[in-house]
């Protein structure tokens, strides 16, 4: 069974001239494909542990587990789709309600297993059928309205918790992660999140010697003095250690607000796939199934072990338009990397320091890209707005799953926000379109922009 785990040796193993590629099943020296392997776990780094500091989760863990994902995935796809699972940014809205401040990780993780394993069963559908049902099931009007209130329903999200928790710190952190997003570029242009991160963690630092430590409020109503950098854990931290795993929880209702996710996601990969077939010139779209059954595959064993959910990587498909260097070998050296990083607890330490301040600052940036980016996917599949069809169940969805309206069936199953936004703008949409005219029919257009992650300067994953 070929699993496109031997690859040819490029030339004499050096660098490609300019104007030549090396394919996915080629390789360059070792030496090269691990200084190649290094790249991409830079490329993806940043936003493989911001996101799981964000939804509550061990970054430790999404670390070793993005390794062993991404490992499944080019197993699954035969190493024709080369590419790195990373931490997914589509369930930061679904990880926000189920467990507000990391309060019901199990809840999460089940929630996060059972979307997996609907996106998983969606790839085997899309493999058996074929990749154009990816537009008929979810046109670009759907995907990016689902991209959009997945976003922007977490603004009070940054409003309500981060930003009020230290104020100057969230806005040094979000103006430098703004400014360097337009002035840096190259490498540091990709990875400014992190940079935010490092910068935001400094200023916290110099807050604390300048001024002292600040008055948090308690659950009791007290306050008490703390300081913004408290780095006692990561002394206490092991070098060498497993990382904290969990079993998933599963309830109906946390289910239902993490099962929109899965259309984002379904885009995602689909975008990213046809990213790489334009670079490789290869006929990708018998793996399109592949793929997504794979990142389905990869997000349920993350999550079952209390891990975060995955999806391929712009970021890292940035690092091979650079390069031009697609071989598969790189991605099996970054993800034991991955895997030995993950064995660190210190290092998980550190990260879980990230002062409040500091991912306020971060996330008025990432959640409005979030929310963006849906906005992104209409722009490039010119939606037209002029159609009522098109306009007004997505106008609906987008209100109530930004506004985070609510339905009660009973006084125990209730709808809202996302999931209920989602079911709107996704059964309303083909409603209309069944029984609209012909007139006022939209023609989905050839799937060539579904990708919200086409712009690589910035090492955000995306929803």
């Amino acid at each position: 069974m070929n699993l496109g785990l031997g690859w040819k040796l490029y030339g004499d193993g050096s660098a490609p001239p300019p104007g030549a590629v090396v394919r996915p099943g080629e390789r360059l020296s070792w030496g090269r494909t691990v200084g190649l392997g290094a790249q991409h776990v830079i490329a993806m780094f940043g936003a493989t542990f911001v996101f799981p500091v964000v939804m509550g989760l061990d970054p430790n863990l999404a670390i070793m587990m993005s390794g062993v994902c991404t490992i499944i995935f080019l197993l699954i796809v035969k190493g024709k789709v080369p590419s790195y699972l990373g931490t997914s940014a589509a369930f930061v809205g679904a990880a926000v309600i189920i467990s507000p401040d990391g309060s019901n990780p199990a809840a999460l993780t089940g929630a996060i297993m059972v979307a997996g394993v609907v996106l998983a069963i969606s790839g085997l559908a899309i493999h058996l059928l074929g990749a154009h049902v990816i537009t008929k099931a979810f046109p670009p009007p759907v995907t990016g309205a689902v991209v959009m209130l997945i976003g922007f329903n977490l603004a009070p999200v940054v409003a309500n918790v981060y930003w009020p928790v230290d104020q100057w710190i969230g806005l040094l952190t979000m103006a430098f992660v703004v400014l360097a997003t337009v002035l840096l570029r190259g490498f540091l242009g990709r990875v400014t999140i992190l940079l935010g991160l490092v910068f935001g963690f400094v200023m916290s630092w110099v807050f604390d010697l300048l001024f002292g430590a600040r008055p948090v409020a308690q659950d009791d109503g007290s306050t008490l003095d703390l300081l913004r950098v408290d780095l006692s854990a990561v002394s206490d931290a092991a070098w060498i250690g497993l990382p904290s795993f969990h079993a998933p929880e599963f309830q109906t209702s946390a289910i239902l607000v993490a099962l929109p996710a899965v259309i984002a996601l379904i885009a995602e990969n689909a975008g990213h796939v046809k990213a790489v077939q334009e670079m490789t010139k290869d006929d990708l779209d018998p793996y399109m199934g592949r793929a997504i059954l794979a990142d389905g595959v990869a997000t349920t064993l993350s999550s079952a072990v209390g891990g975060s959910p995955t999806t391929t990587y712009a970021e890292n498909i940035g690092v091979m338009a650079a390069t031009r260097v697609y071989s598969t070998a790189a991605y099996y050296v970054a993800a034991i990397v991955a895997i030995l990083f993950g064995l660190c607890p210190k290092f998980g330490a550190l990260i879980a320091a990230t002062p409040s301040g500091v991912l306020g600052g971060i996330t008025v940036v990432l959640y409005g890209m979030i929310g963006l980016l849906g906005a992104k996917i209409w722009v490039e599949n010119r939606v037209d707005f002029g159609n009522p069809m098109t306009l007004v169940p997505i106008a609906a969805g987008l209100i109530v799953g930004i506004g985070d309206v609510s339905l009660a069936f009973t006084e125990n199953f209730v709808v809202s926000g996302i999931a209920l936004g989602t079911i709107i703008t996704l059964i309303g949409y083909h409603v209309l379109n069944a029984l609209a005219p012909a007139s006022m029919k939209s023609v989905p257009l050839p799937m060539s922009a579904l990708d919200p992650d086409s712009d690589d300067r910035d090492d955000t994953p995306r929803p």
